[in-house]
């Protein structure tokens, strides 16, 4: 995820995500569409950005098919030369990269300054089996879904899932100005 502010280039590597969907109790779109929660129900690859708690902002991004709310919260993004979790949770991520609700409806593009670039290439070694795949966090109803996605190496996750301890300093990913990425130095399992 990157944002252009002031001609300053911010950008990090997501390493969790939680999907919602129109059809269940957790998504902002399962009771009815209304102007606070219409972007989630519009074009893919929009921002749909909501104030949490009447305090935090959080970024999703709408995906699957317009007039039906689906979208993939960002919770976790790793930043290069920065503190492992800075942006470890979806009110750090948003407070980190200057995201607010005057981002809501935006697309995903550089023109207008925050946007989602592909997986790098240095990154072309992370498999399935380098994820994390477990239930949402933060809910009241829903958490039960295994939704929620994060990348077993990182030390920049908001919170890991019961058993999984976060990797050692020699075995986590590191992200780096000068490469983009480094690998990790010992063997993962």
């Amino acid at each position: 995820m990157k944002r252009q502010p002031s001609g300053e280039l911010l950008w990090g590597v997501i390493v969790e995500t939680e999907a919602y969907c129109q059809s269940e109790p957790a998504c902002h779109g399962y009771r009815r569409r209304t102007p606070s929660n219409e972007t989630l129900f519009g074009e893919p690859g929009r921002f749909y950005v909501y104030v949490s708690y009447g305090i935090h902002h959080c970024v999703n991004v709408v995906t699957h098919k317009d007039n039906w709310a689906n979208g993939v919260l960002l919770r976790a993004v790793a930043l290069p030369a920065e503190p492992e979790r800075v942006a470890a949770g979806p009110a750090l991520l948003t407070r980190r990269f200057g995201i607010h609700c005057s981002h809501d409806a935006t697309t995903s593009n550089p023109a207008q300054g925050l946007w989602i670039a592909p997986r790098p290439s240095a990154l072309a070694f992370l498999a399935v089996g380098d994820l994390i795949q477990t239930s949402r966090i933060g809910l009241s109803q829903g958490q039960e879904l295994p939704w929620r996605w994060y990348l077993r190496t990182s030390r920049s996750v908001s919170r890991r899932a019961r058993g999984d301890r976060s990797p050692r300093p020699q075995e986590a990913l590191v992200i780096s100005w000068a490469w983009g990425f480094s690998l990790p130095q010992a063997k993962l399992p």
